[in-house]
């Protein structure tokens, strides 16, 4: 069971990080220069696959796709500390994957380093922000309306794309991964770990929020 939870994780993640930036891809090459535009149809695609792949592989690995949210069901114990640790690598490595296929399908070479810098407190307090949405979503999600976790999580992102400096990464893996890709999506190494530390600051944050909602709810 454990290889096939992984398995799902792994596709995941390789199909929501070859959406994110194929569609950045595909966007910047369509939009003739028109930033609105290719942000619209990134975010699109990125909150459609959402909605896919937590559809089918939500069943299987509870679609986690993010070592942020795995973080989180370790502390809940919804998940054990090996297989915790086996998801972030699989997710890690599925996002790596998805950057190098796209690279495949646009005719661009494999192996390249983004030059996008995305450095500063503004775009920091984003990812904080953005995190603490996404996870607030899913956390509030499974306790209230466990069902409706895939479009909840699909609007969310598509809507923080736009409200966020930084576009809602909201993701480590993702994160890594767009690392790997410079284009309309990627990110510089340098701003990596400043994006990686606020995503989980916003995660435990939601989870505290999360859980004073849950205490206050009426029996």
């Amino acid at each position: 069971m454990l290889r096939q939870k992984l398995m799902a994780e792994f596709l995941g993640s390789v199909m929501l990080v070859a959406t994110v930036v194929g569609s950045g891809i595909m966007a910047e090459q369509l939009a003739e220069g028109q930033m609105a535009l290719a942000l619209l149809a990134n975010a699109i695609a990125t909150g459609a696959i959402l909605f896919v792949i937590i559809s089918i592989f939500g069943p299987v690995s509870g679609a986690h796709f993010n070592p942020v949210v795995t973080t989180i069901m370790l502390v809940m114990r919804t998940i054990k500390r090996h297989e915790a640790a086996l998801y972030i690598l699989v997710q890690t490595a599925g996002g790596i994957a998805g950057s190098w296929l796209v690279h495949i399908m646009f005719d661009m070479p494999i192996l390249q380093f983004s030059d996008h810098m995305r450095s500063g407190l503004p775009q920091y307090f984003s990812e904080i922000i953005a995190s603490f949405g996404l996870m607030l979503t899913i956390l509030l999600g499974l306790s209230y309306n466990r069902q409706a976790i895939a479009p909840l999580v699909a609007l969310y992102i598509t809507a923080a794309y736009w409200f966020t400096a930084s576009t809602s990464f909201a993701n480590p893996a993702v994160t890594i991964a767009r690392t790997f890709s410079d284009s309309f999506a990627g990110i510089h190494y340098s701003d990596v770990l400043p994006f990686i530390i606020a995503q989980f600051i916003g995660g435990f944050t939601a989870l505290w929020v999360a859980r004073l909602i849950s205490a206050e709810r009426p029996d």
